[in-house]
């Protein structure tokens, strides 16, 4: 209590670390403030949080951590709640799930005698958890009952942690006694019910403090009793005595919001009639009558909506269509060219989130680099006299961060030709709008763009960086000053406001402005306006400079390009962009070897036998295939998803290949003994290569019927106005004057279509969990025993069974 702590955190699957936190130096209340979002590449039990505290010879030590089961997600879904820290011990960490078969069968001794005997198979485990780096499992089998325990042990299975162990144990049951049936029938009854089998897995550990236990899993007897034989999946447990004795409330607590979405998506066909439906939104006249507008309506909140709304036309090409007749919609409600786009309409959200999809690459081109000079530069900006440190000068301050806002201004204004088409046709429909609407005005033309561009795109990413990965973690508390102090200005420079002094609060902020009250920076700001609004501007010149995808450290195999080299692994900083694939000693330097984007062939997973590492994959190419190994499973996806998308559309690329390494003059997977021999396994499709990146248009056509089915009774609702304002031309009931209806008939009649589609989906999916639900065997390797998801997942089967 007495020291302070410099701690990080960790997001873990399981107990794989798919995150990690900057450290917090010296605090007992540490604030983090950090997002992570990643797509679930796996199965897993617990999405867990560690919190560690590194001493100062750099060494870490684990305080404490939170464990929340998936099937628990839902309750703490997108609400700021606080955990308390638990203790971490071998019993807290279990994970895994072992095979095991038990026979009883009657032998008969040479006197003549009955005993039985119980076989014990430990058929094989599954995701064990790697301790430090290493995971060699081996098992002990002990039959334990009222007055015995006999206990047998496995072979020792080095490195993997899904050790196939196929071992078969026997123990005696019933002693030999004397044959008469009836004593012999009470005996053994007695016997076996009393007994139980226990199964305990451990990690053998080559030092001395002996093996670390992993988990247990108990049977009784009694499951023999229908039949002579019995098979399942366990889950394995903590054991019963483990770490109870500890009070929970001593480490502190952790505060999360976790956001955890799982969508069942059907194949295409599924969805037609509801994605028709959303593809004739922009046609639909007026487009407050169209599917998709419908649900900015009864969504709660608008941006619940517009994020798989965007992605959706994104994916089917009608993105600027959609949002040109919602803007233009829009624009005939605003009275005040002044409030053009700044409530939290549909169309606003819609275009922020296209922003944030087309425009991520734009933007890092853009600002990266002068927003990691301003991180590394550390200068002293404040110019509020009341907040000068001692020894600070307020005119000095004032010319440093007049040069930051020169810079970032600069690199703005001149950023026009990078700007993504998909933006640039959205400004045009946005000016064209405005001007037509508001024809006295002619600034609206700028306004309209700027409050966009400027308020919702550059200045909120100048102001966090780390939520536009333009940054890797939070920015220290005189950085964020600085930033925010930049994006103040930034903002109100491209506002294009008339009195540019009196929009400011505080007066040091109107001092600091008069710098920038030349007419020079007012055109710099149109000349950039117009160029991102104008229609048909391509420019050659921006497609030619390389795109940087994704980069960072990874661990390759040596691929044999000298004759007489080791093959060893080694750590590299590994490059992407949309010419190559790189990697060097460590970021910055010369690159050891480059791979142009047309020879990669196919990218693919490699299994874990080649090498016994997790998370490799290799990039196979006209000689050889590169074998690397990610960091963890979340960034193995990612690298494979984004190496696949850039080499989508090679003209060689594989229709097979191996899906194991080639060792010692064969291949693991096929035995085949020519290293040149074709794959024996076909390669997995990827999408086409276009800029609809890594979106699923299934996927996102089931996210919105999710939305609807949650918000069924508000469509019901929304039906009633319409029926109400056809009939009725009074004033309102209260609860129907929230939605926008402009033609009750075109409303009603897409309603109508909207909970038809919804409900026909409905019972799809209540089709499909009812032949899942029959299909399903608990104790399957899917659901082993102990899975608490799937007793949960049987409750609420049988009673909607009961109901239906």
């Amino acid at each position: 209590p007495n020291k302070m702590r410099d701690c990080y955190c960790t997001v873990n699957l399981d107990r794989e670390e798919v995150f990690r936190t900057k450290i917090v130096e010296k605090s007992l209340c540490p604030f983090y403030g950090e997002d992570f979002y990643c797509e679930i590449p796996r199965s897993f039990r617990h999405l867990s949080f560690y919190v560690f505290d590194r001493d100062v010879f750099r060494r870490d030590s684990i305080i404490g951590k939170v464990a929340i089961q998936k099937e628990d997600l839902p309750k703490y879904h997108n609400r700021d709640t606080w955990f308390q820290l638990q203790h971490v011990d071998a019993d807290s960490e279990v994970q895994g799930k072992v095979h095991l078969e038990l026979r009883l069968s009657e032998v008969i001794t040479d006197t003549g005698a009955v005993c039985h005997k119980l076989a014990t198979r430990i058929l094989e485990c599954q995701g064990l958890p790697i301790v430090n780096g290493q995971c060699d499992p081996y098992a002990t089998v002990t039959l334990a009952g009222p007055c015995r325990s006999e206990a047998k042990k496995t072979k020792v299975k080095k490195k993997t942690n899904n050790p196939q162990f196929d071992e078969v144990f026997y123990f005696e049951v019933t002693r030999p006694c004397s044959y008469s049936r009836k004593s012999h029938f009470d005996f053994e009854e007695e016997d076996v019910d009393k007994l139980e089998i226990r199964v305990d897995l451990w990690n053998a550990s080559n030092l001395k403090f002996g093996d670390e236990f992993l988990g247990e899993l108990r049977v009784p007897l009694n499951v023999l009793r229908q039949s002579s034989c019995y098979e399942a999946w366990y889950f394995l447990q903590p054991r019963d005595n483990g770490s109870k004795s500890l009070k929970p409330g001593d480490l502190g607590s952790l505060r999360l919001n976790v956001v955890y979405t799982e969508d069942h998506v059907f194949s295409s066909n599924y969805y037609r009639p509801l994605r028709d439906l959303l593809l004739r939104s922009a046609d639909v006249e007026p487009v407050s009558a169209s599917a998709a507008h419908v649900l900015g309506e009864v969504c709660r909140e608008k941006q619940e909506a517009a994020v798989p709304l965007v992605r959706f036309f994104l994916h089917y090409g009608r993105v600027v269509p959609f949002i040109s007749a919602i803007a233009s919609a829009e624009v005939q409600r605003t009275q005040d060219p002044n409030t053009i786009f700044r409530g939290n309409s549909l169309t606003s959200k819609c275009i922020d989130e296209t922003m944030k999809l087309a425009g991520m690459h734009y933007l890092h081109v853009t600002l990266k680099p002068a927003i990691e000079e301003i991180c590394q530069g550390h200068r002293p900006c404040e110019i509020d006299p009341v907040k000068l440190k001692d020894g600070e000068n307020l005119e000095n301050n004032m010319e440093n961060l007049r040069q930051y806002v020169d810079r970032i201004f600069s690199v703005i204004t001149k950023s026009g030709v990078s700007c993504p088409t998909v933006m640039c046709d959205i400004f045009f429909s946005l000016r064209e709008a405005a001007a037509k609407r508001f024809q006295d005005d002619l600034d609206v033309r700028y306004t309209a763009v700027s409050s966009f561009i400027f308020l919702r795109f550059f200045a909120p990413a100048i102001l966090s960086p780390n939520l536009f990965q333009l940054t890797p973690h939070h920015t220290d508390p005189q950085t964020s000053r600085t930033l925010t102090l930049i994006s103040k200005t930034i903002q109100t420079l491209g506002s294009l406001s008339k009195s540019k002094s009196a929009s400011f609060k505080e007066s040091y902020m109107a001092a600091f402005y008069e710098f920038f009250n030349e007419q020079k920076y007012a055109d710099a700001v149109k000349n950039f306006l117009d160029l991102i609004s104008s229609s048909g501007r391509r420019d050659p010149k921006s497609v030619e400079q390389p795109i940087l995808l994704k980069e960072g450290f990874m661990i390759k195999r040596a691929q044999g390009r000298k004759r007489f080299g080791m093959k060893n692994f080694k750590k590299r900083w590994f490059r992407l962009t949309n010419h190559e694939f790189t990697y060097q000693r460590s970021k910055g330097d010369q690159p050891l070897c480059s791979i142009p984007i047309e020879n990669i062939l196919a990218v693919e997973r490699l299994e874990e036998e080649s090498f016994k590492m997790k998370n490799m994959f290799q990039v196979i190419q006209p000689e050889r295939a590169l074998y690397i190994q990610a960091n963890n499973c979340v960034e193995a996806k990612a690298w494979i998803d984004i190496l696949t998308k850039v080499s989508q559309s090679n003209q060689k690329r594989l229709a097979v290949y191996h899906p194991s390494a080639y060792l010692n003059g064969h291949w693991l997977c096929c035995r085949a003994s020519s290293d040149t021999a074709p794959g024996c396994s076909p390669c997995t499709g990827g999408l086409p290569a276009n800029i609809q990146l890594d979106i699923d248009g299934d996927r996102e056509t089931e996210r919105i019927y999710s939305l609807f089915h949650s918000y069924m009774s508000k469509l019901e609702k929304m039906q009633e106005a319409c029926g109400s304002r056809s009939v009725y031309d009074g004033p309102e009931q209260e609860e129907y004057s929230t939605f926008i209806i402009d033609d009750p008939q075109e409303t009603y009649k897409t309603l109508k279509q909207v909970i038809a589609g919804v409900g026909a989906l409905e019972q799809e999916h209540a089709q499909y969990r009812r032949d899942k639900f029959k299909k399903t065997k608990y104790g399957s390797q899917e659901h082993p025993i102990g899975d608490k998801s799937f007793q949960s997942y049987i409750r609420q089967q049988s009673e909607t069974s009961t109901h239906s």
